[in-house]
């Protein structure tokens, strides 16, 4: 009960990559890049099973970014063709690189980082990949000509990593959708669609998170516009609860997201992020506990698992660090509390 889990990244360490940024470039290459993502790995699991974290992740430390690092082994994305797009329904621009044909992977993606992070924990693993309608957000299109198809172009290669992961002895594998909280129709109209082909044929658990993006400039302006209740939820809920999905991965701490919200998941996991990655300020077990237990009114505390509102990549590693120690004693008191 309350098993609690982090939503998928962690920051680099300097050695690896520059600090405090999003997209940060690598600051090795070769052979030595290569033995830098490992350490940097194995840390990030020491990091978490320090931090009492029950289902750990890999910290996506051998990735640039979460979208950009799955796109490094498809055919048919040119990186050398780069273009400035507006991304999020033009919250912030982007230099994304540009899909030019017919997309197909050329091997494996993530089975480096997979296979050694599970060799190293006796813990759940879970994986994290980008949702289909996030990358095709995240890219620039000059081939399919079409939002619909190229995600689901995308949800086919998603679907093909996904199946190697679980293979692989991953035990849970979610994929990141932070469009869902921008372009509700098209959730609705192909989002989920694509979404549970990426799903397709998993016998592991299966999540998906929907959050209101990194702790950045961008996002935090973007939210100020939100207004005093933030309900996109309301409308992507419902549809998530009909789906296969098994678990949702939300945002809640410091945010205008009515909790009540979450009763339209009945059924499903909830992921609720108690760790709040757009401030420097860290919580303390207390607060996370007392949030858990306001959760808890909504949730049934067996489907409740306690976790970060988004990934922690572009913060500071000692304040991440200090994050992580919160989330896992305060699911430890919340534990004791509620059994």
């Amino acid at each position: 009960m309350l098993e609690c889990t982090i939503a998928g990244s962690l920051p680099k360490p300097s050695w690896l990559a520059e600090p405090n940024r999003l997209w940060a470039p690598w600051r090795l290459a070769g052979d030595d890049l290569a033995a830098a993502k490992r350490d940097a790995t194995l840390l990030a699991l020491k990091e978490q099973e320090d931090a009492s974290i029950d289902i750990v992740t890999d910290g996506e430390q051998s990735r640039q970014h979460f979208v950009h690092g799955f796109l490094e082994t498809v055919r048919g994305i040119d990186f050398a063709r780069r273009v400035e797009i507006g991304i999020r329904a033009d919250r912030y621009k982007a230099l994304v690189p540009t899909v030019t044909g017919p997309l197909s992977l050329n091997g494996r993606v993530h089975k480096t980082e997979a296979r050694l992070a599970r060799a190293h924990t006796t813990r759940r693993l879970k994986f994290t990949l980008p949702g289909p309608m996030t990358i095709a957000d995240t890219v620039g299109d000059a081939h399919y000509k079409s939002r619909p198809a190229l995600a689901m172009a995308f949800a086919v290669l998603l679907n093909e990593e996904a199946l190697a992961l679980e293979a692989d002895g991953i035990d849970v594998i979610q994929f990141d959708e932070p469009a869902f909280n921008v372009y509700l129709d098209e959730v609705r109209d192909w989002g989920i669609a694509a979404l549970e082909r990426a799903a397709q044929g998993l016998s592991c658990l299966t999540a998906v998170h929907i959050c209101y993006g990194y702790g950045i400039p961008a996002n935090r302006a973007w939210k100020e516009t939100l207004g005093a209740e933030w309900r996109q939820y309301e409308t992507i809920f419902p549809l998530l609860a009909q789906s296969r999905i098994r678990q949702v991965s939300l945002e809640c701490r410091n945010s205008h997201v009515p909790m009540e919200l979450m009763r339209l998941l009945d059924g499903k996991d909830v992921l609720a992020g108690v760790i709040d990655v757009a401030t420097d300020a860290v919580e303390t077990p207390e607060e996370v506990a007392a949030l858990i237990a306001e959760i808890s009114k909504h949730v049934p505390p067996a489907r409740l698992f306690p976790c970060t509102n988004c990934g922690m990549a572009p913060m500071a590693r000692p304040v991440a660090s200090a994050k992580l120690s919160a989330l896992g004693a305060g699911s430890a008191l919340a534990r004791r509390r509620l059994a």
